[in-house]
């Protein structure tokens, strides 16, 4: 039996804003993903990815990287497949809109620092909007980036949000899968 999704009020999810998330991170990962930031719903399961809807769990599978699709509350789960989580921004909001280009700037920096602390071989940022951002990098396009952080290869794939509609699932499966070739990780599915 899968887990069950929790319900929340609008006036519940709203206490979680400013709220965290801790990191699903060890030391030398093959991949450390980096979300934008904890949405309210993300941050009042304490669950990265965990609003439903939204299409992380699902490209993982769909693009080879899980052996099945995750609920949210089993991401540790991806530590035993060499794969974590952060985000460029701790800090919940309702929104991408609620942060400051000053937040993503910070966001940078923390996401370097990290990474120099773990040493995981590839940073998937997901979301553009955000790297080019938080990055200094307006043309940036998805895929392997000229940059590194430390050591690691730096990739982009777009925000896996259900409102970013642009991205389908089938495309997702894709991007992830391309993601999973060049990361050079075998396909679990």
């Amino acid at each position: 039996m899968s887990p069950v999704n929790p319900r929340f009020s609008a006036d519940e999810l709203r206490q979680f804003a400013g709220k965290t998330v801790p990191d699903c991170i060890k030391p030398n990962l093959d991949i450390l993903f980096c979300g934008i930031n904890p949405g309210l719903y993300t941050a009042a399961t304490g669950h990265h990815f965990a609003r439903p809807g939204n299409r992380f769990w699902p490209a993982l599978f769909a693009g080879g990287l899980t052996p099945r699709v995750l609920h949210p509350s089993e991401e540790a789960t991806l530590l035993d497949l060499g794969m974590g989580i952060t985000s460029l921004i701790q800090r919940a909001t309702v929104g991408e809109a609620d942060l400051s280009k000053e937040e993503y700037e910070a966001g940078a920096l923390r996401l370097e620092k990290t990474v120099k602390q773990y040493k995981p071989r590839w940073v998937v940022v997901l979301g553009m909007g955000a790297y080019r951002k938080g990055f200094g990098e307006p043309k940036a396009a998805l895929g392997l980036q000229a940059r590194t952080i430390d050591q690691a290869n730096v990739w982009l794939l777009p925000n896996p949000s259900g409102l970013n509609a642009h991205f389908t699932p089938k495309v997702l499966a894709i991007l992830f899968n391309e993601l999973r070739i060049a990361a050079g990780m075998p396909k679990r599915n």
